[in-house]
Order: C-alpha cells, then sequence, then structure tokens
C-alpha cells in the first residue's frame, strides 16, 4: 500500500483534520492499549462513510469500522490500512412521539440522558454501556434486565460495497452478543427504537439503580474492555475464572480485576501480549478444570 498515494486519495474526500496518520490506538480503545493505525479516519456523514468504503475497495486498502472502542483489544503493531471511528463525529438523533432514530455515533450515555428528558422508558439498560449505538447494535449489548433486540425496531446499514438497505424485525438476526450486522458484516449507520412513555422519576430512579449496581461490581476506575468473556451457558465466567484461583492473578501489567474476575484491566500501560497471554492462561485454566471453552467478548483486532 502507498500511504502517501492513500492520503492524498483521501486528501479528496476528508478535511485534512479528520484524517489521522499513524495515529495511536490506545489513544481510542477504553483498554487505553494498541498500536498505531496508518490512517484513522473521522467521517461525518453517510456519504463520507460511502466514499472512504468505495475508496479502498477500488485501492485494495484493507479497512476496519470502530466506534467508540469500548470493545476492543488492538494488538501491539497496530493497524494496517485505515481504520474509520464512527463516534460523535455521527450522533444526530431525531424523536418523534415514542419512536427514536439515532446516528450510530452516539454514546449510549448520552442517549440514554436524552431519553430520559423526554421521559421515553425502556432504554434504561443502556445507560451505563459504555460504547456507541452502532456498536451496541452490533453485539446487541445487554445488561441487567435488557438489551437492544427489546427495543430495536430496524436499522439502517451499509455493506462493505457501499450499498444502504434497511433491516428490520427477524432480519436484524439479534441473539446474544450476535447479530445480522456480524454475521454479514455490516456497517450500521442508524438505528430505530420503540421505546414507551415513561415518568421522569421512575425512569430516572431505575437509571440510579443500575448506575450504582454497575459501579459497586465492576472495576471502572481501571482501563479495560468490560466483561472480557461470553457467558458460556449454564455459567458465569467471572465465577470460573474466581474458582480456578486466578481473582486478582497477573501477567505483567494485565490483571484479572480483584473486584469483578470477570474483567482483564489494564493496571498501567499494559501491552496487548500482556493481556493476550493472562486471556490464554485464564483460558486454560478453566477448560482444565471444568472443561469449559471460554470465548472472548472482547474483539481482538490487528497486525500480528
Amino acid at each position: 500500500m502507498d500511504k502517501n498515494g492513500v492520503y492524498k486519495l483521501l486528501l479528496d474526500r476528508i478535511a485534512p483534520e479528520r484524517i489521522l496518520r499513524d495515529e495511536p490506538m490506545k489513544k481510542h480503545t477504553s483498554f487505553k492499549i494498541g498500536g498505531p493505525a496508518d490512517f484513522l479516519i473521522l467521517p461525518q456523514g453517510v456519504e463520507e462513510i460511502k466514499e472512504i468504503v468505495q475508496l479502498c475497495k477500488e485501492e485494495k486498502v484493507p479497512f476496519f469500522i470502530m466506534g467508540n472502542g469500548s470493545n476492543l483489544l488492538v494488538r501491539d503493531k497496530g493497524m494496517r490500512g485505515i481504520v474509520v471511528k464512527i463516534a460523535k463525529n455521527f450522533s444526530h438523533v431525531e424523536i418523534q412521539g415514542e419512536k427514536v432514530t439515532a446516528h450510530s455515533g452516539i454514546l449510549l450515555s448520552r442517549l440514554a440522558k436524552m431519553l430520559l428528558r423526554e421521559e421515553l422508558a425502556g432504554f434504561e439498560f443502556a445507560s451505563g454501556i459504555p460504547g456507541t449505538l452502532g456498536g451496541a447494535v452490533t453485539m446487541n449489548a445487554g445488561a441487567y434486565d435488557g438489551e437492544m433486540k427489546d427495543v430495536l425496531e430496524k436499522i439502517e446499514v451499509m455493506d462493505k460495497e457501499g450499498n444502504v438497505f434497511e433491516l428490520q424485525g427477524e432480519e436484524m438476526a439479534l441473539g446474544y452478543r450476535q447479530s445480522a450486522v456480524q454475521n454479514m458484516d455490516l456497517i450500521v449507520l442508524t438505528a430505530t427504537m420503540k421505546l414507551k412513555k415513561g415518568k421522569y422519576q421512575d425512569i430516572k430512579a431505575k437509571m440510579d439503580d443500575l448506575d450504582y449496581r454497575r459501579k459497586s461490581k465492576q472495576p471502572l476506575e481501571w482501563p479495560s474492555a468490560g466483561s472480557t468473556f461470553k457467558r458460556p451457558t449454564g455459567y458465569y465466567a467471572g465465577k470460573l475464572v474466581q474458582d480456578v484461583g486466578l481473582k486478582g492473578f497477573s501477567m505483567g501489567r494485565a490483571q484479572v480485576s480483584e473486584l469483578h474476575s470477570g474483567f482483564v484491566i489494564n493496571k498501567g500501560d499494559a501491552s496487548a501480549a500482556e493481556v493476550l497471554s493472562l486471556i490464554g492462561h485464564i483460558q486454560g485454566k478453566v477448560k482444565d478444570k471444568f472443561g469449559v471453552d471460554l470465548c472472548t467478548e472482547v474483539k481482538i483486532i490487528g497486525e500480528e
């Protein structure tokens, strides 16, 4: 890949201040880990996203779509090609009665506060989930008593050819931490949700309760990517890790949280290699003792 040539082509489509070269991915992930991306682009609309996708196809440049980086572990060598960050630069919201349509880059916490002001109930579960709406749709994110499939009506997506279309109902294929977005390798542009009218005090009380439960049980003071492992059928990942004696266990600067064993945390400038070694160690110990395969919920990307 001719990086200078790609940069010139990008300048024809994107303002230079929204094209970041050799950008450390540790600046863009909640884990605070990751080597440099050749290019990190901050698009401001659907047309810019489409142009970047088509450019990558024409020039055979690898690309990756990310949100706020709350569920990513980027390897130490970083990312080749183009990373497209769809976050606060793409976060418009429209509210019509009980129907809400939002761009995929809006933070879940910000959207939850907007819906609280509108006295719309049903989205409280997402108020403390880090990350963007697009990431939540992709993962069918959930917490406590709710998940995205409970409120989603339809989504607008783009495929890797730049075609834009809608999926609704069963077409979204929403299951435990999975969706058609993942299965078909799509880009979420907007999501339309159906909520219900509620009372401000009731919605706020529920959000406050979930916030308290999260802060008291999760190591939010340390960089992490949230729950490291998916929940195995019939088990809880954190309890399995604790039951093999790995609560608080460290490899280098990566550690199993002493507060919640389902979280691997960055105790201070940890490398991706340290985190991956720790994850592999955990998986091996759990497999040996319980015969259970722990699959990562955190998405591991970047050059090996």
